[in-house]
């Protein structure tokens, strides 16, 4: 078996206990307190739980089982930059769970809640979620310490439905927080996509105006009708967000909207430029097919289904008839 140094003498440099440690400390202090020598484990706790709040900050909220080594518990330090507190969850359980599986499974459950929210959140959310979690985890852990008989069973049932109610309670809000979070950086990307198109289309209009006039204005259209499609959908909360696959990824597919809205609207502007297609307007002044061909960029932009349909008509039919077969009469 291959030997490693303590945590805290890796590389030479000291470093804070676990929340094992602490929790042993804890326990060991609470214990002795109707015994011998009290002073000894307190001071041996108050230096442990120092050395834990150096390394991970102070502990905010927490709870002790009274009569097993277990607790969980909620940590929060100060960072110079980002100006933000970094929280953190912190959980030992195996002993007081043990025999206890539906409950060892709900703290699995959150230990899931923490890790997404710390990785997925930021800023107000975050701090709010992780306090939910951290408020959850210490009422399931309270009913494993009070769990001590066979008598205690169906109480403890009944109160575990209750505490899975909240849990799921905090879990919508979980779900909600990081759609939003998401939906914010994809319009981002949207964002910064659509400006760049616009900026490259007014470029290209300085130098070759008469030759791509229509497609850059199709271009522009189509890119801010994809733009406008989503941010739509987003006000009637219809609009959801893979959140859990990071931020780039989000701002990356934000990105590719405008760019799909913009190839549609090209497509779509040329069918009728081109004469594929006749443009449903009684004059046919240069102004107003301009005109119509941005409202049709627009459109095709804002909506994927009406530029693949419009799309679709511009294709030759098959000659020979109807492909469809006929219906069979109904028999009497």
């Amino acid at each position: 078996m291959q030997l490693t140094r303590p945590k805290h003498q890796q590389n030479g440099i000291p470093a804070g206990p676990t929340f094992s440690e602490l929790v042993y400390a804890h326990h060991g202090w609470h214990g002795s307190r109707n015994g011998r020598q009290p002073e000894q484990a307190e001071e041996l706790y108050r230096q442990t739980l120092k050395r834990f709040q150096t390394t991970h900050g102070d502990v905010i909220s927490a709870y002790w089982c009274s009569q097993i080594e277990s607790a969980v518990a909620l940590t929060e330090k100060p960072r110079r930059f980002p100006l933000r507190s970094r929280i953190g969850f912190h959980r030992e359980t195996d002993w007081a769970t043990k025999r206890l599986p539906e409950i060892a499974a709900e703290l699995h459950r959150l230990d899931e809640l923490a890790i997404r929210a710390r990785t997925v959140l930021s800023g107000v959310r975050r701090a709010i979620c992780l306090h939910l979690v951290a408020s959850c985890a210490g009422h399931l852990l309270s009913l494993a310490d009070d769990a001590a008989g066979p008598e205690s069973r169906a109480e403890l049932k009944k109160a575990l439905a209750d505490e899975q109610e909240r849990i799921d309670e905090v879990e919508t809000y979980y779900c909600h927080a990081a759609n939003g979070q998401a939906q914010i950086v994809y319009v981002a990307g949207m964002a910064t996509v659509a400006v760049l198109v616009s900026v490259l289309g007014g470029l290209v209009l300085l130098l070759h105006r008469d030759t791509f006039l229509v497609g850059v204005v199709a271009l522009i259209a189509g890119s801010v009708g994809g733009v406008v499609s989503v941010i739509q959908r987003i006000t009637n909360k219809s609009f959801q967000v893979d959140y859990d696959i990071g931020r780039p990824y989000a701002f990356f597919l934000g990105g590719l909207r405008p760019m799909i809205g913009a190839a549609f609207a090209i497509a779509v502007t040329y069918t009728f430029d081109s004469g594929i297609l006749h443009l449903p307007i009684a004059s046919t002044t240069p102004y107003q097919e301009h005109v119509a061909l941005v409202v049709v960029g627009f459109l095709a932009g804002f909506s994927e289904r009406w530029a693949q349909d419009t799309l679709a008509t511009a294709l030759p039919q098959p000659s020979g008839g109807s492909s469809t077969p006929p219906q069979e009469q109904a028999s009497d």
